[in-house]
């Protein structure tokens, strides 16, 4: 059935596209492009909003396959839209007011931190919830009232490093796609692996990996339109949501920890920025041409379609090496 759910939010991700883009230039949402990025100036004006793309089959194909008791996926799907939302405002902005600062950075991590809070909560109420997987371990651990602040830490940092991630052709939405599919097989693997499962769990976790794979089939949709030359770009309307989804599917089905290591890309950005700017603070000195790093590549003279291919690639090897370990447990 997932690979059904896959195909079938595929298909409906490619219909959508081209009417998507079409509207996206009569309303003129064309993206405006930083200054300092000088190898981007060529993709000033092209349409921008376009996680509207595979959010939209996300949602419809998984409402239509979940099974029965859908709480938590209902729970995830709402917390997807609700980021993209705030993502979408942001674009908005942007567009209306041609330039690149849309919402303030405080207000964006207000509307996460308020978001994911509710996550927190949920979780910390349901005990089954609050256990989280050690890698390459079946050993599952209750956090206690530690998963409040954990969930929180793992949305704002996982929401910002997918964002982070969004700045070439296919690069955000390629390596998320890998992602989705890899921590599917991931989750597959633990829930043979645990008998004390209660049956109504193991379905709500089962519904939890339908919503990955119509992620994952959307993404590899939208990406049809979205790799070099991008015809059209996700906006934070796109990479707030997916960086919201990785993260809620990952806490509510326990395996969140392995989100730095399937995710390493998402990390590599994150960390990136993080250095560049402490250290720039300290010496006035800068240790990447530019961050990302993926901005610091292209500034060495790698071509956009390489950098992206690497990720994308590693990521793959990565997550396939993750699978690997796992089923020698």
């Amino acid at each position: 059935m997932l690979y059904s759910v896959f195909i079938f939010s595929f298909t409906l991700s490619l219909v959508i596209a081209p009417f998507y883009i079409k509207l996206a230039r009569r309303l003129r949402f064309g993206q405006n492009i930083l200054e300092y990025v000088g190898e981007h100036k060529g993709k000033q004006g092209t349409p921008t909003m376009g996680g509207i793309i595979f959010i939209l089959p996300t949602i419809i194909v998984s409402l239509f396959f979940l099974k029965s008791n859908i709480t938590i996926p209902l729970l995830c799907l709402s917390v997807f839209l609700a980021y993209s939302i705030v993502g979408f405002l942001d674009d908005f902005i942007k567009i209306k007011y041609k330039r690149n600062l849309g919402l303030r950075a405080y207000q964006k991590i207000l509307f996460q931190l308020a978001i994911a809070i509710v996550v927190a909560i949920f979780v910390y109420r349901h005990p089954m919830l609050r256990q989280v997987y050690i890698p390459f371990t079946d050993i599952r651990v209750d956090f206690g009232w530690l998963i409040i602040p954990y969930i929180i830490l793992v949305f704002l940092a996982t929401t910002n490093s997918v964002n982070l991630t969004d700045g070439l052709d296919g690069l955000a939405g390629g390596v998320s796609c890998v992602f989705f599919v890899c921590m599917s097989f991931i989750s597959i693997i633990y829930l043979g692996l645990t008998s004390t499962l209660q049956g109504e769990y193991i379905t709500q976790m089962q519904n939890l990996n339908i919503i990955s794979f119509a992620v994952s089939g959307s993404l590899l949709g939208f990406l049809v339109f979205n790799f070099y030359p991008a015809k059209i770009f996700m906006g934070d309307t796109g990479s707030l949501g997916l960086g919201a989804l990785i993260s809620c599917i990952c806490v509510l089905n326990g395996t969140s920890l392995y989100i730095p290591i399937v995710g390493f890309l998402f990390v590599l950005s994150s960390l990136s920025v993080i250095i560049q700017v402490l250290y720039f603070k300290r010496t006035k000195k800068r240790i990447f041409l530019m961050a990302p790093f993926h901005h610091h590549l292209q500034h060495k003279g790698m071509y956009e379609t390489k950098i992206v291919f690497i990720y994308i690639v590693l990521t793959i090897l990565i997550g396939v090496g993750t699978i690997a370990l796992i089923n020698l447990i």
